[in-house]
């Protein structure tokens, strides 16, 4: 049996001292790359979403869905100009793009192992059908597509953070985003919380070497960059509070294995969050 995915990311033309300069190109090669490895035992879709001024920094390999047209800049006013679109805009794309059966997001930083989407199948065989997978983080001493076999080879170090997302296509109707952008923090919160509460066997994946991170930058936790964080948070407690009227609190299950699970509707979803703090205080 074929499982069918489609994977999307946002290109951003960028400056030549952004990191994204640098990471953009590795990270078109790695999907073009596990694309190639995946066929013809698993069917990849890659796609984009992005504004009309980055329509064409993508290579030709990626459908290039409808341009986004709202930023969170249109739901706020903050010190950075930033122009960082909303996932739920994002994922909407992907959706109407495609009829595969897994959706997959991340970040345009996040370079993927050649045997990404092989592995992916394999993790939705085993009955999972929405997670999250963990990044590992290299040297940032690599620059160009080219040193993709040194990149590969080298092991780097487990990180906290989540960065790509796969579910079923059927949940995604059902997710609650508020306006929650991609750039900042809680967007990987929003879509956990969303996936406990919509999947039927839904995990958190920290120890795979699957994707990885050149070098370790966090510029959007403070400075100018702190009242967007800040906006994230609104939106994902309000994001967090809609599951709640619809689902009720949620229970911890076990940390030890990284997955929470969910215990049944009934139970008001108050501890939800104090589970993910207390996973992620673990790692």
């Amino acid at each position: 049996m074929f499982i069918k995915l489609a994977h999307i990311i946002n290109p951003v033309v960028v400056g030549e001292t952004s990191d994204l300069f640098t990471a953009q190109p590795i990270t078109f090669q790695t999907l073009m790359e596990a694309r190639r490895y995946a066929l013809p035992r698993v069917p990849v879709e890659l796609c984009t979403a992005q504004f009309a001024e980055d329509r064409e920094l993508a290579p030709p390999e990626f459908l290039r869905t409808p341009n986004l047209e709202r930023s969170i800049l249109d739901f706020g006013t903050f010190e950075q100009r930033r122009k960082l679109p909303l996932i739920q805009d994002i994922l909407g794309r992907l959706y109407e793009a495609t009829d595969a059966d897994y959706l997959i997001y991340t970040n345009v930083d996040i370079g993927l192992q050649p045997y990404f989407y092989v592995a992916v199948a394999s993790l939705i065989k085993q009955g999972y059908d929405a997670f999250t997978v963990n990044r590992r983080v290299i040297s940032d001493r690599f620059k160009r597509p080219e040193e993709l076999p040194a990149i590969w080879a080298e092991v780097g170090k487990p990180h906290r953070g989540h960065d790509c997302f796969v579910f079923h296509r059927s949940l995604y109707p059902n997710f609650r985003f508020g306006h929650v952008c991609i750039g900042t923090g809680y967007i990987g919160k929003t879509l956990i919380c969303n996936f406990l509460c919509h999947g039927k066997n839904s995990t958190l994946f920290a120890d795979k070497h699957l994707t990885f991170h050149i070098g370790e930058d966090h510029r959007w936790r403070g400075g100018r960059s702190r009242d967007m964080l800040e906006f994230n948070k609104r939106e994902c407690e309000l994001a967090i509070g809609q599951l709640e009227s619809e689902f009720g609190r949620f229970e911890r299950d076990y940390i030890g294995e990284h997955r929470l699970k969910k215990q049944g509707a009934g139970r008001p979803l108050e501890r939800l969050a104090s589970a993910y703090r207390s996973l992620w205080n673990k790692k």
